[in-house]
């Protein structure tokens, strides 16, 4: 190995982290509340050392050199063994502590917290690092080794993952309550053809499988409009914009408050399971271990949790 590798310090990895993350010098200053110049000199020391750039610009934009890229990947591996270290330290004194890094599908923020709340309940000394992405995103951070555990729906099969599906996702058909289509006791996916539909952006899971399905029914929506959010795709329909197809956890208050109705599309709803995933190769922390039976363990507590977003939801 060489020699001036080991004299890299955790500070110093932990401000590139930083960097690499943000994109920014600045940003990244911020963050860690030092000064610019603080940063970039612990950067151009950390390139001596490594005896290669880390980071170029290409116009106004920063991008990690490939010497970067093998140093973040080394420098996540150094600080997730470190953590692991905490946590089995912890755990030899007889309390589970420690923090779980989890990055979940944006559509499944509605009750993820409310799982993990009651994981605290058990274990109250950890704590929650929580990302929420779209698919491709969740997708990317699996490939990048980012976190300790990812949950989504329609889990890649060439990857290499290991998967357990803990609940169901269903996904419906909302109109505002005084659309035409809300009169009606019965429907077809064929049927909501001449209106407008409101999707999601490139990379969402739920617009993954909603296209795959209209494919599959040989259904074609002529008008669309493309959204960022299920938030969003909410507040077009209320606003008379158009329908949409999204989980049905992220519309519970407006299901009960009548804002939005669901539509009886004989076809829907339609289900995807919800699964925490990992790597084959993934080395769990204690943490990430006890989550993982918690799920394994309460079905029918997590069942319970999400009665709370609609009574009407089967069991996984």
């Amino acid at each position: 190995m060489r020699k001036s590798l080991m004299r890299m310090t955790l500070r110093q990895l932990r401000i590139f982290n930083e960097v690499c993350d943000l994109r920014s010098y600045s940003r990244a200053a911020e963050e860690m509340s030092l000064t610019q110049p603080a940063v970039s000199l612990q950067i151009r020391q950390l390139e001596e050392l490594v005896g290669q750039p880390l980071f170029e610009y290409v116009g106004k934009k920063l991008y990690l050199t490939e010497a970067a890229e093998a140093l973040q990947k080394a420098s996540r591996d150094i600080f997730g063994r470190l953590e692991n270290l905490d946590m089995q330290l912890s755990d030899m004194q007889g309390s589970l502590q420690g923090q779980l890094k989890l990055a979940i599908e944006s559509s499944c923020k509605y009750f993820m917290p409310h799982l993990f709340a009651a994981f605290k309940q058990r274990y109250p000394e950890v704590m929650l690092n929580l990302t929420v992405v779209n698919r491709a995103q969740v997708i990317k951070r699996l490939s990048d080794n980012r976190d300790d555990l990812v949950v989504m729906t329609m889990v890649p099969q060439d990857m290499g993952l290991e998967f357990l599906p803990f609940l169901n996702n269903p996904i419906v058909a909302v109109a505002r309550a005084d659309h035409p289509l809300s009169a009606m006791e019965q429907l077809s996916l064929k049927d909501l053809e001449p209106y407008s539909l409101v999707i999601r952006e490139p990379g969402s899971g739920t617009r993954k499988a909603c296209e795959e399905y209209f494919k599959d029914k040989r259904v074609h929506f002529a008008q669309t409009m493309e959204v960022s959010s299920a938030e969003a795709q909410r507040e077009c329909v209320v606003a008379g914009l158009g329908i949409a197809v999204l989980t049905r956890h992220a519309l519970s208050l407006e299901l009960a408050t009548g804002t939005l109705k669901e539509l009886p599309v004989t076809e829907l709803p339609l289900y995807r399971s919800w699964c925490v995933v990992q790597g084959q190769a993934k080395r769990l922390s204690p943490v990430a271990h006890a989550f993982l039976a918690f799920i394994r363990s309460e079905r029918t507590q997590i069942s319970q949790l999400v009665e709370r977003f609609d009574g009407r939801l089967p069991r996984a």
